[in-house]
Parts: structure tokens; C-alpha cells; sequence
């Protein structure tokens, strides 16, 4: 063997696993499904990392975490210091690492996944985070000083936290509104306990304090303030409200009782703890038949949920194949696991019912045609193929719109015709001075690291425009 020879990385093909609940234990909890690593299993999976000189895995990450750099220290034995690296870029690694989509982000550009399995990227992040909650402490950032200047941020999800987080560390104050009693946004509300335990959200979210952030919740912009009256008292405000308005199908018997929004079955279980029954008592019917109709991240999410309060059959409905399903291919493994149906190429035509409440859904098998607009063929009816899902409770997850209240009651605020704000992809201005926006409000649903880094971007120019720097010039509707 040659010295060059030795010099190379030995690699490594497949992924460490990483334990996980029994699937037919799990589907009766609510506690987190994958364990996470230990550190004898992070040290291997850490190995598999070959130290790019150029890593193409930070350029597949929308906030650009350090990925060599933060790996290199879990090689070393260094966890506190692969935290505090992460944490220069990720205010939210415990959370990014549990729902982050990596296999489409950073491990896609990853170069061992052109060959063998790509480097768990999320996985390794997830353990650091997990470290530092357990064994070390929380590094206070770096806070510029004060430049008198103040932002208001509406909304304290992933978009949210990020660009507070960045703003505060520049010097500036900054306040949150929070509609809700808790911050956190659909990191809180929108994601079951079993994928982000609540107590991760929170323990993260916390860190915004060090920075003096201030956190005012039970606050509805657009109801007890105006982004107008905000403006008065602000220097500069971002929106990040989310897409937060459910979408149903315009089909006969949405209206029946048992029939949901997957926004409300799921913010119903989170908010008011139904993942503790009976602890706590919360207003949510479950019946023994439960019907999820969708195929994203949000109807596994909302299936498998419904299985863990009780539900003796729980079934998605979606209307293309499974090589389409747009959820994680974790969630889905995930979800056939815990006994999950799946009637594919099915698409509801009605809800049927029973003295005002839902009993079963009418529906029509579907063929694939041409591609689409998204490049997914088109689902066509099959003639004569209406058939019958038995169902007490049916929820929609068909995805959802732009959330109108703070839109609508913002005067000069140029808006699609879908309601979203209209806002520059690469600094968050919108058509007003001063008022910026990113996340779900501008793109509709995307991830969470994807709201992340728009945040990320606004705070930049945020930041030059409290300076001084050129007056950003206001976007205009197309």
C-alpha cells in the first residue's frame, strides 16, 4: 500500500442505524419514535465523513450550518464545541435534526452518497443538540452593542425565531408577537409530540431570552394591532405568519360533524395536550375508523396520530401512487410500520353520513396520465370505480393557504392573487418601507429550514436598513 493509499479516508457504505420504539409499542404513545444516537453510535456514523475541502452538503442547506467543521469536532470527542459551531448559523438544531428534510437538502449533495449511503448529516446534528440538553450549556451569543433601533416580528415560528435571533444578536431590539398562549408556531402546534416532544421547541425557543428578545404571546396582529400601529412604534417589522388556512375539497359532506381540518386535529392535540389523555381531557372525537385524505408530511402526521389516541383502523387516502407521495420516505416506513392502510390512487368524491355525522367516504379509483404543472402525472377517474372507505372521522390534509389576517388588515401590501405577501426571495422586502416578510406567508408550505433561511435573509437586510445602507427598493406586484 502506497502512502497516498493510507492518506484516504476509509469508507464507510452504510449508515449507522439509529434505534427506535417498536412499531407496535409506539403506535400506542406519544413519546418520540427514533431514540437518537449514543455516542458510541454517533462516533461511528461521524467516521463515515470524509471532510470535503469544499463540502457541497453546507451549499444544500438553507441557512448554511458548518457541516464539516461541527462532524470534525463529533470525530474528536468535542461535542460541546460541534454545538456551539452549529449553533453559529441553526438557532433550532435539536428541531432541525428530528424533522428537517436532509435526504432532499444536505445529504442529497453529500459526496459518500454518490458512491454508499450519504453521512446522517440530521442525525449527528440532532445528537449534538441532545448533548448539550443532557450533559452541557447553553453558549450565550455574542450580543453587538444596542443600536437603538427596533423590530417587530409577527409570528414566532422557525421564520420568526431565526430572523429575532440574527436581529438581536446585531444590536437591535426585538419583540415577537405571538398569536397563540406559547411560542414556537407550527413547530408547537403543527407537529405530533412522537416526531418533536414539546419540551425540545421550548428548550430552544428559550434561548432567544439571552439575547433579549422579548416574547409577547396571546397577541393577534391584525385584531388587537395593526402592522400600521406596529409601524408607528418600530423601526422595521417582518411577518411570519405561516400558511395556516386549511383547505378542504369542496366536496359534498365536509360539513358533517367528524369531519376535520388536519390544522385543527392536529393544533387540538398539541395545544390541548391530548397526547396526555387523561391527563388532560381535551375536546377531540376519535373514532374507531379514521380517514386521512392527502399524502404529505401534515396526513402522516395527522394518521399517525389519530392511531395513538385510539383509532382501531386508520387509513390514507391519496390520489397518485406511492412513487409520488410527497412525505418523507421515513414517515411513510414509519407509518406502514405502526399498521397504517394506504388506499392509493383513490380520490374522495363524497362524505357520506349518518344522522349529521360522517360514516364513510365515497371514492373513485384513479390512473396516472400526463405530467402535470408539478411534474407528476395527472391523476385521471376510472369510469364505473366508486367504491366505499368506512370512516367515523375524516380529516383533510390537502394543504393549505395563506393565513389573511395580517395581510388583509395591512394597508399598501401587495399580495398574490392567493392571498401570500409578494416579497423579494433574496432580502424579504415587500411593497411597503420597513416591512419585510418570509416563510410560509410568501412561498406557501415549504420546511422548516427553508423558513429558516428566508428569515435569515430578511434579518440581513433588515439590519442594512436600520443602518443607513441604501434605502432597499419595495417589490412590485407582477
Amino acid at each position: 500500500m502506497t502512502d497516498e493509499e493510507r492518506k484516504k479516508p476509509k469508507l464507510i457504505p452504510n449508515r449507522t442505524p439509529i434505534p427506535e420504539q417498536d412499531p407496535k409499542e409506539r403506535g400506542k404513545n406519544f413519546n418520540e419514535v427514533s431514540l437518537g444516537y449514543s455516542v458510541e453510535q454517533a462516533l461511528l456514523e461521524a467516521e463515515r465523513c470524509i471532510g470535503c475541502a469544499r463540502p457541497p452538503c453546507v451549499k444544500g442547506c438553507p441557512v448554511n450550518v458548518p457541516i464539516k467543521d461541527f462532524i470534525a469536532y463529533i470525530q474528536a470527542q468535542d461535542f460541546q464545541s460541534a454545538i456551539n459551531k452549529i449553533k453559529e448559523t441553526n438557532i433550532l438544531p435539536a428541531v432541525c435534526g428530528r424533522v428537517c428534510p436532509q435526504e432532499d437538502q444536505c445529504e442529497k449533495a453529500c459526496v459518500v452518497g454518490k458512491k454508499f449511503e450519504p453521512v446522517a448529516i440530521g442525525r449527528l446534528e440532532r445528537f449534538a443538540a441532545d448533548w448539550e440538553r443532557e450533559h452541557g450549556h447553553r453558549l450565550k451569543p455574542k450580543i453587538a452593542p444596542s443600536t437603538g433601533k427596533k423590530v417587530a416580528i409577527i409570528g414566532s415560528g422557525p421564520s420568526g425565531v431565526t430572523c429575532a435571533s440574527d436581529l438581536a444578536q446585531l444590536g437591535h431590539q426585538v419583540t415577537i408577537f405571538e398569536a397563540l398562549h406559547e411560542p414556537g408556531g407550527v413547530l408547537l402546534y403543527g407537529i405530533p409530540e412522537f416526531r418533536l416532544p414539546k419540551k425540545m421547541v421550548a428548550g430552544e425557543i428559550a434561548g432567544l431570552a439571552d439575547m433579549g428578545v422579548v416574547i409577547r404571546t396571546n397577541s393577534v396582529v391584525g385584531k388587537l394591532m395593526t402592522v400600521d400601529e406596529l409601524m408607528e412604534e418600530y423601526d422595521a417589522c417582518y411577518i411570519a405568519t405561516g400558511a395556516g388556512l386549511p383547505n378542504f375539497m369542496g366536496i359534498e359532506g365536509e360539513n358533517l360533524n367528524g369531519v376535520y381540518s388536519a390544522n385543527e386535529f392536529l393544533t387540538r392535540t398539541n395545544l390541548m395536550k391530548a397526547y396526555t389523555f387523561p391527563e388532560y381531557d381535551t375536546p377531540i372525537k376519535v373514532g374507531d375508523r379514521v380517514a386521512v385524505v392527502g399524502g404529505g408530511n401534515v396526513a402522516m402526521d395527522s394518521v399517525r396520530t389519530a392511531l395513538r389516541l385510539g383509532a382501531k383502523e386508520a387509513t390514507i387516502i391519496y390520489r397518485r401512487s406511492e412513487t409520488e407521495l410527497p412525505a418523507r420516505g421515513e414517515e411513510v416506513h414509519h407509518a406502514k410500520e405502526e399498521g397504517i392502510r394506504f388506499e392509493m390512487l383513490t380520490s374522495p368524491i363524497r362524505i357520506v353520513g349518518e344522522d349529521g355525522w360522517a360514516k364513510a367516504i365515497e371514492c373513485v379509483k384513479m390512473e396516472l396520465g400526463e405530467p402535470d404543472d408539478s411534474g407528476r402525472r395527472r391523476p385521471v377517474p376510472i369510469a364505473g370505480s366508486e367504491f366505499e372507505v368506512p370512516a367515523d372521522i375524516v380529516i383533510m390534509a390537502i394543504g393549505t393557504g395563506a393565513n389573511p389576517l395580517v395581510p388583509r388588515s395591512t394597508r399598501d401590501l401587495e399580495l398574490t392573487q392567493r392571498g401570500y405577501i409578494i416579497a423579494d426571495e433574496e432580502t424579504g422586502r415587500t411593497s411597503r418601507p420597513g416591512v419585510y416578510a418570509g416563510g410560509d406567508i410568501v412561498t406557501g408550505s415549504a420546511t422548516v429550514i427553508l423558513a429558516m433561511g428566508a428569515g435569515r435573509k430578511a434579518a440581513n437586510d433588515i439590519h442594512k436598513y436600520l443602518m443607513g445602507e441604501p434605502e432597499p427598493e419595495t417589490v412590485q406586484k407582477a
